[in-house]
């Protein structure tokens, strides 16, 4: 299961949990004022982030397949990876949040806390491991300087 079902599928997979749960489930259904605001901010966040993250990762010429994270071949550790290790599953969650809010029912919380325990099982410890193996102490310095999430 580590690394084999790409993070763009377990986000959409989360999505439609969210949106299940959502349209039946009766309680739990919120609303404030600046709702739709809150989830342009949150959409507008995580897509500046992903396009950030991905514009690094083609000036430093590595792979972005999360799949294969052996296949990297430069360790990126400036601009936004100097605040999140992990700055594409960061946009991917804050997306999830903004569908929550939007969506309205409380309890997709829960679901993009368990996104966020998913991720870290099954992507972010194994691509972890194997980047530890390919960079050794760059990537033990920059673990020690850089949050995993934000």
């Amino acid at each position: 299961m580590e690394l084999k079902v790409p993070p763009a599928l377990v986000f959409v997979c989360f999505g439609l949990i969210m949106y299940l749960l959502a349209e039946f489930l009766p309680i739990g259904y919120f609303d404030f004022y600046g709702r739709m605001l809150l989830v342009k901010i949150l959409v507008g966040l995580g897509v500046l982030i992903a396009i950030m993250a991905l514009l690094q990762f083609g000036r430093a010429k590595t792979t972005i397949d999360p799949t294969k994270p052996d296949k990297a071949s430069n360790l990126v550790v400036g601009g936004i990876f100097k605040f999140s290790r992990n700055p594409l599953y960061l946009s991917l969650l804050l997306i999830l949040l903004a569908l929550g809010v939007f969506l309205g029912n409380a309890f997709n919380i829960l679901i993009a806390a368990t996104f966020v325990g998913y991720m870290n099982r099954f992507q972010i410890i194994p691509e972890e491991r194997i980047l530890l193996e390919k960079f050794g102490r760059s990537f033990k310095d920059y673990c020690i300087l850089t949050r995993r999430w934000f």
